[in-house]
């Protein structure tokens, strides 16, 4: 395929940035987005330019690093993928593509492509983990959880944090990850002893990182390469609400 390509290239955070246009030749409709990109940058190294630099680690759809914004959209058009798993077959010969980082103010650009998403650290830092001594590995069924409940906790820990979320949030709100990383420790027994302070601290935090509010439009769940529900964050506001009355009274 023959592509026409609009890429934001930005040295650093003070830099106003710009878009600047390829075209590439010879594209493989099987190779994945990142594949294409790195032929473009090979492309550019040939020419005796500097490469666009952008993320990417696993290339599986685990890690969650590869965060574009492609054609407007957090990992591209196709639902419930990845940057790394968007196959080029999915655009056609002769199209434009615009490729951008993730827009947010919690989100700020390093260069060109790549964001700086340690917001996301400081949620996890202020509640996402468990005190409980574990010791060696337990038995699987030591501790009785309930199959509804170990189901829910873990379609909550499917999120890998890529940040889609935000990036198709008109408020660029963290409630979606925000709620997923505090579900899924809630809704276990091992989770049940911070449950309240989880709540109330990841919450501040999110909103001292500086992430929007939420507003119930549901473009977070529909951008999310991993489905995470709405239900979530549903939860989030019922266990923060419990959280705050608790502690007033306390």
């Amino acid at each position: 395929m023959k592509l026409f390509l609009k890429v934001w290239k930005q040295e650093g955070p003070e830099d106003e940035g710009h878009f600047e246009s390829h075209v590439l030749d010879g594209v493989s409709e099987d190779s994945s987005f990142l594949e294409m990109l790195d032929q473009l940058n090979e492309q550019l190294l040939g020419e005796g330019k500097e490469p666009i630099a952008f993320d990417h680690d696993c290339r599986e759809g685990i890690c969650g690093t590869c965060s574009l914004n492609i054609n407007g959209y957090a990992h591209g058009p196709e639902n419930s993928t990845t940057t790394c798993q968007l196959h080029m077959r999915k655009f056609e010969d002769g199209d434009s593509i615009t490729v951008e980082p993730f827009r947010a103010k919690a989100f700020p650009v390093v260069k060109d492509l790549v964001v700086n998403r340690s917001a996301f650290d400081k949620i996890i830092q202020a509640g996402g983990f468990i005190t409980v001594r574990t010791g060696s590995a337990p038995d699987g069924n030591a501790m009785p959880v309930p199959k509804e409940d170990a189901d829910l906790a873990m379609d909550a820990a499917q999120c890998i944090g890529c940040g889609a979320c935000v990036a198709s949030c008109k408020n660029a709100s963290a409630m979606l990850f925000t709620s997923a990383k505090a579900g899924h420790l809630n809704m276990l027994p091992q989770g049940q002893a911070e449950k309240d302070s989880r709540v109330l601290n990841m919450v501040a935090a999110m909103d001292e990182a500086g992430f929007g509010n939420c507003r119930n439009y549901g473009e977070c769940s529909a951008a999310c390469p991993k489905d995470i529900s709405l239900d979530y964050i549903a939860k989030l506001n019922r266990d923060y609400g419990k959280a705050k009355i608790k502690k007033v009274f306390s």
